[in-house]
Parts: structure tokens; sequence; C-alpha cells
């Protein structure tokens, strides 16, 4: 088994490169045995101590692969079941349905109750071909393989799970383990996929990189690509040289957001940071970071000579939308030209979806419904076309955040983040996140340079912090020295679990 690789794909972009493999001389049975043997091979490293194993399967060729893993767990003298819901509509897989039997595979229809007995559960039901929610009765097995007292191996991918978007309108498969093939398919990453995908395991069968020809559908995050976007510095390096951010929010009431971007700004290496906020808000936030350079800034006048002096430009931690902060972004849209707009930037933004060229907008599920004019459901049921069709209307980059945070520039470059964990749920993240990336433009990154490596340094922080007491009860102050340890040295991240776990 192979690490994981960067490459994500769409289902149809898996099946070209089969298709290519096939014509290359490599017949589909051979595909199909070669999947069968490494998910056994992880079952019996994942369980070596089951001896009762039910497989569901389907009738695909993810069912094909099932029948693979029955006959070789019988041959080894394992107790298998298989159970089976539709007939096998390849000449492949019946054949392995075949191999299964005559192996010793008890073979029955699906039945209520049918898998109570089982210390191994393996998913070999749906595969990557489902195109909308399963019906029945597929949703009372899929309700069974997740009530049985027994671990689950799902094959490809969970079932119920959409493989190109991560969404899931019904039934799902919580998996322990996946096992995928070929290519990593994005919808493993992204929505429910990390809740149902359990630990995912890849193994490419051997088709190698000649036939790989398809162009992957995005990317995800790493260390590695991060440290080849962050700047280095030499000894002569001074804080003139590390930029300076302007941050525009704390409206009254809302010090502390404007506060943690400025603080995370600073820790991710912004030379200077000045935070324009509300007059009523210039205290609290001097006196949590002497450090920050706070200005009083009443109304749109305080801050129009402000905006010509900085490297970089976030406008929302803590914005609010009375007309205050209304006014203050419609300045800064008219005179100047932002780089990153979050929080109630986007909300008054969403009002009339004008372009921002070059700027950065990072929505959460709810604000990309109101700035597409859609509903938080569909946002949720295509998170990779919600993101592109942001990007494309704003003309921006686009950080749709969420489980499996994606990074769209207008250029349609599509990267994943897979990092971060559950306790990243709570008050002061996303303007920890704002200050981050606005530092790295502040810095000299692109805007997708920044969105992408930002994105990444803030999650994996958040994994960094996690152990130390769990990810529930995680607050954005607890990031702050991890970001100051990724910007240095993404690799540490490297040293611990995604997801904190």
């Amino acid at each position: 088994m192979s690490s994981l690789p960067a490459q994500l794909y769409t289902a149809e972009q898996v099946r070209h490169i089969e298709q290519r493999v096939f014509s290359a001389g490599t017949a589909a049975g051979t595909l199909m045995h070669r999947a069968g043997l490494r998910a056994y091979r992880i079952l019996r490293e994942k369980w070596p101590n089951a001896r009762r194993v039910s497989i569901v399967c389907g009738p695909g060729n993810n069912g094909g692969d099932g029948y693979v893993i029955a006959a070789l767990a019988a041959k080894a003298g394992l107790e298998v079941q298989l159970i089976q819901h539709g007939e096998p509509r390849s000449a492949d897989a019946r054949a392995a349905l075949t191999e299964a039997r005559e192996a010793g595979a008890k073979l029955s229809p699906y039945y209520a109750g049918a898998l109570g007995q089982s210390d191994v559960v393996v998913d070999a039901l749906l595969g990557i071909g489902l195109s909308n929610q399963p019906r029945a009765p597929f949703t009372e097995i899929i309700a069974e393989i997740n009530a049985v007292d027994a671990p689950c191996l799902s094959v490809d991918i969970p079932s119920g799970l959409l493989a190109d978007s991560g969404a899931a309108a019904g039934s799902l498969i919580k998996a322990n383990v996946t096992a995928t093939f070929v290519g990593l398919k994005i919808g493993l990453f992204t929505g429910r996929g990390p809740d149902c995908a359990g630990e995912v395991l890849f193994d490419d069968l051997g088709v190698g990189e000649s036939v790989r020809v398809e162009p992957h559908f995005a990317t995800r995050l790493g260390s590695q690509w991060v440290r080849a976007v962050l700047p280095l510095r030499e000894a002569s390096f001074h804080k003139g040289q590390a930029g300076h951010l302007l941050l525009v929010g704390g409206g009254p009431g809302m010090a502390g957001a404007a506060w943690l971007a400025g603080a995370a700004a600073l820790r991710c290496g912004a030379g200077r940071v000045t935070i324009a906020c509300h007059p009523t808000s210039v205290a609290a936030i001097a006196a949590g970071s002497p450090e920050l350079m706070v200005r009083s800034v009443s109304g749109p006048a305080d801050l129009t000579g402000l905006l010509d002096q900085m490297d970089a430009i976030v406008v929302g931690p803590g914005l609010g939308r009375d007309s205050w902060g209304t006014a203050l972004l419609a300045l800064i849209l008219d005179k100047a030209d932002p780089s990153l707009l979050d929080a109630d930037a986007l909300n008054l933004l969403s009002l009339d979806r004008q372009p921002v060229r070059g700027s950065i907008v990072t929505p959460h599920p709810a604000e990309a419904a109101r700035l597409l004019g859609q509903s938080t459901d569909n946002v949720s049921s295509d998170r990779p076309g919600a993101v592109r069709a942001i990007s494309k209307a704003l003309d921006t980059v686009c950080v749709l955040k969420g489980s499996g945070t994606l990074v769209c520039s207008d250029e349609d470059a599509l990267l994943l983040c897979d990092r971060g964990n559950p306790g990243m749920a709570s008050a002061g993240m996303g303007d920890l996140l704002s200050g981050v990336i606005g530092s790295l433009r502040a810095q000299g990154l692109s805007p997708l340079q920044a969105a992408g490596a930002g994105t990444w340094i803030h999650s994996a922080a958040a994994d960094l912090a996690a152990p130390a007491g769990g990810p529930v009860g995680l607050i954005a102050g607890d990031l702050m020295p991890y970001l100051r340890l990724l910007r240095n040295c993404p690799g540490k991240a490297d040293e611990v679990s995604r997801h904190g776990l």
C-alpha cells in the first residue's frame, strides 16, 4: 500500500484511467482481482483475529471486488457469509462470484438480522457509480451495516457517498476503513466524506503513471506544497520586507474578532499589523497585544489615509452590518483592492455580489449560499461546484470552509485541505483564518498561494493543538503557538495524525 497521493479525481476520470489500462492490455477481471486482493490484505492486517466475515455485494463491479475478497477469505479458512443484492451485471463479477462459491463462501440474499454474528463487515454494495440517494432495499442494508456491532471495511467508497462531491442525500455507510483504488476520489475528503470514510488507504493497483494522463480534478494540500510557496528569509531581512497588513473590523462589541485576526497575522510573520476599528474597541484590542497598531475609525474619513499605505487589506472580522461597517466596506471597495473579505463583509457583499477581482473570499456554507442566492443544502450537495461558482461570479479566489475546505481560483485551480477537526467549530476560528491568509498576502504570496497555505496552516495548527485535551473545547487562541510553528516548519504537521486524533 502506498501513502496518499496529492491528486484527486472524479468518478468519471477514474473510469477513463481504467479504460486506458484495459486498452494497454490489462483485463478488467485482472484489475478486479487486484482490488479484491488489496482489500483482503487490509482486512487481515486491520482485524487479524476476525473469523466470521460478512461481505455485502451489490450488482456492479464493486460487488465483484467483494466476491474476490470472499474467495480469498474462504480459501484462508475464514467463515464467509456472502450477502447478495442483485445478480452481478458483468461477466467478471459473475466469474468472481463463482470462484467465491467454489471456495466455500455461503451465499444468501439479504434478510433482516443477517449480519448479527459478524466479526467484520465488508461493504461492496454500491461503489462510485452512485449518482443519487440509495433506495430500498439498499437503505435497509446500509442501516443494518451501521447498526451491527462489528467494524466495517468499505471497498473503494462508502456506499451512499457521492464520489464527486462528498454529499450524501440519504443513507450512508460509516466505515472504519475505506480501501480505495486507481485514483483518490474527491468525495472521500470533503463534505460527508471525512465523517464516513474512516481511515482511507490507497493502492493504484499497479496502473502506473504511464496511463494516468487524465488531468486530476483537485490537489490535496500538504506540507511540501506549503513549504514550496512560503518565502524564505535571509539574515539581513527586516520587518519592512515582511509586509504591512491592515485589518478593518472590530465594530461595537466585537473587538475580539479583530484582535484574533491581528494576533494570528503577527504569528504568521507579517511585519506590521494595523487594526482599524470602532472607537469603542480600541482599548480592548490594544490591551490584548501591544504589538498591534490600533487606529480609531469613526467613519470612512478616518480610514481614507490608511488604505494606500498597506501591502494587504483584510475586511470583515467583527465588522458588523450596521451603518459603520457598511460605510467602511463601501469605501474600501471603491478606493482600494481588498486582499480578503470575510464574515460580515461577505454578508454585505452578497447584497449586490459585485466582482472583487484579485481578492480572496472565505465563506462558510451559509455565507456561500447567500453569495450564490441558493440554499445551504444546495451548497452542501455540491461543494466543488459551489466554490467554482463563487470564484467565477466574483472573479476571485474562494475558500469554501467546512469539512474538507476547498480553495478555488478564477482559473479553476482547485485545492483541498483535509486537515482540521471538529474542535474548529468554535467562535473565532474564521477570524484566525482571515489573519493567517492576510498575513501571507502581505508577505507577497499570490491570492491562491496565500489562500491555500493559510488554510492548511490554520487547519494543521488545530490538529496539533487538539491532542492536548481533545478537540471538544478547542478555542481559537489555542492555535496561536502552532501557527508560528507551522509558518516556520510546515513538516511538523506530519508528526501528528489528521484530525488531531
